[in-house]
């Protein structure tokens, strides 16, 4: 009888039972090799879309709603790490420095424009234009494409409501000058964040004597400093002080907190020009995860972002033309300086800053 019969009644012959088995044992033996092949393939795929480590210096309540949007989108949650109120970008600009041979970081969201020109100029951010940010205008992105910005907040001088009207806050900030305003004034620390910023805007389109000089103003009139805009205003809303220098976002949210605050924006320049400071997002250069970094700067640089942050507490105003017209939002023009120019006055801005207002 055939092999074949054999088989068809159900029964094997020896010799099939030799080649069975060693099917059966090759078969065993390739396994873990499948396992492992497959193991890799996962593990490699993991690496591809593993979460990006994100420096952060944007209010953390808010930018987690942020995070946990791109989650939600893509699956792919973003480890971060948050700066303090008053070292806001400061702090996290300096561990990105002194990481520059091993970052560990692979995008940077900054709160503000300058220090990230700051990290351009030094050579430590990664050339990237975001798929999202073709109706981006020019003065928003950098032209070689190192960083982009986005949701905007204005430098404005708030006021407590109980103790001044809107038209006896300044028009200019020049005015904080005056001597009439000595002990009433409060502004956050001028070494870090929008301050910083403000400052350096301030020696850019004023010169350095003028400058100086608001700035000597100021120390005579005994300004104080506080731990950050959000403290200053705080000041401000609990009757410390009578105004203070400080963003936007800050002045909207103490007033959904019921604070007696208000703001107006004073001119920087010939009685017009408001310092409008957008975010930034960045990739950090030789990153170790470029895939899901990528995929998080088209959604932080989208307009869909944009429309998030105008419609939150801090209503940031988008720097795509067509967005704000579509929220119906009425931001005052902007002063004409350049960003690259107020990132080149900073060095200097702050180091006299930091000789006559915190001596």
């Amino acid at each position: 009888m055939s092999s074949e019969r054999f088989t068809r009644c159900g029964v094997v012959p020896a010799s099939t039972h030799t080649r069975f088995d060693i099917r059966t044992l090759l078969l065993i033996a390739w396994i873990p090799v499948i396992a492992l092949s497959g193991a890799c393939s996962k593990e490699q795929s993991t690496q591809q879309t593993e979460a990006p480590v994100v420096y952060c210096s944007v209010d953390e309540e808010f930018a987690r709603t942020v995070f946990a949007e791109f989650e939600r989108q893509t699956g792919i949650k973003p480890e971060v790490l948050f700066d303090t109120e008053a070292g806001k970008t400061t702090g996290l600009v300096r561990k990105i420095e002194a990481e520059r041979d091993r970052p560990r970081a692979d995008v940077f969201w900054s709160s503000e424009v300058f220090n990230t020109i700051t990290l351009t100029m030094q050579g430590l951010l990664e050339s990237y234009r975001p798929k999202t940010a073709d109706d981006i205008e020019a003065q928003f992105r950098c032209p070689r494409d190192f960083w982009t910005g986005f949701a905007a907040r204005g430098r404005v001088v708030a006021f407590n409501t109980e103790k001044l009207s809107r038209d006896q806050a300044p028009k200019r900030w020049i005015d904080l000058a005056d001597a009439k305003w000595a002990g009433k004034l409060v502004m956050a620390n001028p070494q870090f964040g929008t301050t910083r910023g403000h400052v350096a805007a301030m020696f850019a389109l004023w010169g350095e004597d003028k400058a100086v000089g608001f700035l000597e103003a100021l120390a005579k009139n005994k300004v104080r400093i506080a731990d950050g805009n959000a403290a200053a205003v705080r000041m401000v809303g609990r009757g410390e002080a009578e105004l203070c220098m400080t963003d936007t976002d800050d002045v909207w949210v103490a007033q959904k907190q019921g604070l007696p605050v208000d703001l107006v924006y004073p001119s920087m320049v010939d009685g017009k020009g408001t310092l409008w400071i957008p975010n930034t997002v960045a990739i950090l250069k030789g990153c170790r995860h470029p895939e899901s970094a990528r995929k998080l700067v088209d959604f932080l640089a989208s307009a869909e972002l944009e429309r998030m942050m105008a419609k939150t507490e801090s209503r940031n105003v988008p720097v795509r033309s067509a967005l704000v017209k579509e929220l119906g939002m009425t931001p005052p023009d902007a002063v004409q300086v350049t960003y690259s120019a107020v990132a080149h006055a900073m060095p200097d801005a702050i180091r006299r800053a930091r000789e006559i207002l915190l001596r």
